[in-house]
């Protein structure tokens, strides 16, 4: 489906902050505008369209442009460095580049750069130097769609939490843009109850994966989107209320943020509407899920996947509460739990978690080396997103952490997001992250990066109470050795922890 079989009138999505509303109309007509511009300026089906953009209705015009041309669409994250945009740009080899008036600075910094993208170089909701005006570009064009619409897909890169982001390029899918359903759209309807009659709310960033295949899924199948600007808790509330959302998608330190909220202040909002409240991008702690489904009720659904599309597991609440922790069972690919060495583990083992496809599913774009380090040694057809976890004698995936953040102390493997999800209620800790950091006699030893929460006093006292908590909840071997106090840590807008630069702050220290 796309907008052009859903009713005009219907909304395709709103801004939470300001009411801002995109019918289906709107939607249709503009980005069949874009599509003509792009097809105009020699843009052709596997070609791609870069967009730098915050959170904003257009980034909806500009992803349906390129998805009823054939083209790929490569949102960047508009909060990297300059030099960070246009190694993605060109990585991607963008051939049109639209970005938005709030992001002038790095849009008019890699203007020279970005010299792949000079097909087409728009830039909406006012003046950026060097580029056209996107308003009055796609007004001059024909409203009238293209008489061939061949689906395009997304070109999206990954955080970059362990090093360079790593751009992910499937085959184009075939068909017409108003062809069967993608598998995200499917498994919306499907496995989440997505309806046209469905209010969806999206408090993450555009340029994530999440928050724009799902937003795509929701306006496909014919539903509205609800986009906050940026994730802020009580707002997050506030809309579900006024919008009647009935289902949202969150990341588990957002339920966080919102756990953190003062009781008057969450009995302020009526949730009633929310039928389902997904959430992803990072294993929930076990208590911080109690407590949001003793708040809203059995209504969260857990999935597990990735930018890459490898494969999906997924969860409700009534099967977690009996497997509390778990990210649940395939839904999307065949899990394989594997050694070191590739030997295949029994239910129970800790290893590397690969999903299996019928075919090699994926491969990072100009990468080779990173694409074989993400297939099995022996079966290409297995790949990894570079997590590390269990199967149940069920069938249940159990996560542990990411393999890149594992701590080696004296020879023991040390998951820190066990130790993290230990602090994550403790009412000092606004937010906290646990890293290894280098020992001469045991290789690595524990660090805890702790912000403090409101009126938490940071010292020597409030370290040693740290300490003991988390002894008193896990072996001892796991407790950091040290506590930091800092103002703030590294996460990217998806509420993933940047470790590799808390790493870096904790190296210049």
């Amino acid at each position: 489906m796309h907008p052009g079989a859903q009713p005009p009138e219907r909304v395709a999505a709103v801004m939470a902050g300001t009411g801002e509303t995109l019918s289906y109309g709107e939607l249709e007509r503009r980005s069949v505008q874009l599509a003509r511009v792009l097809h105009e300026a020699g843009l052709r089906p596997g070609d791609a369209v870069a967009l730098l953009t915050e959170n904003s209705l257009r980034a909806f015009e500009v992803y349906w442009a390129a998805v009823r041309s054939g083209l790929y669409i490569t949102a960047v994250n508009y909060h990297l460095k300059p030099d960070e945009v246009v190694y993605i740009v060109a990585d991607s080899g963008a051939a049109a580049l639209i970005v938005s008036a709030e992001q002038a600075a790095t849009a008019e910094a890699i203007r020279a750069e970005a010299t792949a993208a000079n097909r087409v170089k728009l830039a909406f909701g006012g003046p950026v130097t060097g580029y056209g005006s996107y308003e009055e570009t796609i007004a001059k064009a024909s409203a009238v769609p293209l008489a061939d619409q061949p689906r395009g897909a997304t070109m999206l890169y990954s955080s970059g939490t362990t090093g360079r982001p790593k751009g992910v390029r499937p085959p184009l899918p075939e068909g017409q843009v108003g062809d069967a359903s993608d598998t995200l759209t499917a498994l919306a309807s499907g496995l989440f109850g997505v309806t046209a009659e469905c209010v969806y709310l999206s408090p993450g960033p555009i340029y994530h994966a999440a928050p724009l295949r799902w937003s795509a899924a929701i306006q496909a199948i014919g539903g509205s989107v609800v986009m906050m600007k940026r994730f802020d808790a009580e707002q997050a509330v506030a809309a579900v209320e006024r919008w009647n959302v009935t289902h949202a998608q969150f990341v588990p330190t957002m339920f966080v943020r919102m756990l953190q909220l003062p009781q008057h202040i969450r009995d302020r909002y009526d949730v009633g509407s929310l039928r389902v409240a997904i959430h992803a991008a990072a294993p929930c702690p076990v208590e911080v899920k109690r407590k949001m489904i003793d708040w809203w009720g059995p209504i969260l659904v857990e999935y597990y996947a990735g930018t890459e599309g490898n494969g999906m597991t997924a969860v409700d609440s009534a099967t977690w509460l009996a497997r509390p922790g778990t990210v649940g069972r395939a839904v999307y690919g065949a899990i394989r739990v594997c050694a070191d060495d590739g030997t295949e583990l029994p239910a129970g083992q800790t290893g590397t978690v690969y999903f299996e496809q019928d075919d090699v599913p994926f491969a990072y774009h100009n990468d080779p080396d990173k694409t074989r380090a993400a297939q099995h040694p022996e079966h290409p057809a297995w790949t990894t997103l570079g997590d590390i976890g269990y199967l149940d004698g069920d069938g249940f995936l159990f996560l542990t952490d990411r393999r890149a953040f594992t701590i080696i102390s004296g020879g023991v493997n040390i998951y820190p997001q066990e130790i993290e999800n230990v602090l994550a209620l403790h009412p000092a800790v606004y937010d906290v992250a646990v890293i290894g950091v280098p020992d001469p006699e045991m290789g690595e030893w524990v660090a805890a990066f702790v912000q403090p929460a409101a009126g938490a006093v940071p010292g020597p006292e409030l370290e040693r109470e740290i300490i003991a908590f988390v002894k008193s909840k896990i072996a001892g071997f796991k407790a950091p050795r040290t506590v930091h106090f800092v103002d703030d840590l590294p996460r990217s807008e998806a509420g993933k922890l940047m470790k590799s630069e808390l790493k870096a702050r904790y190296a210049r220290a």
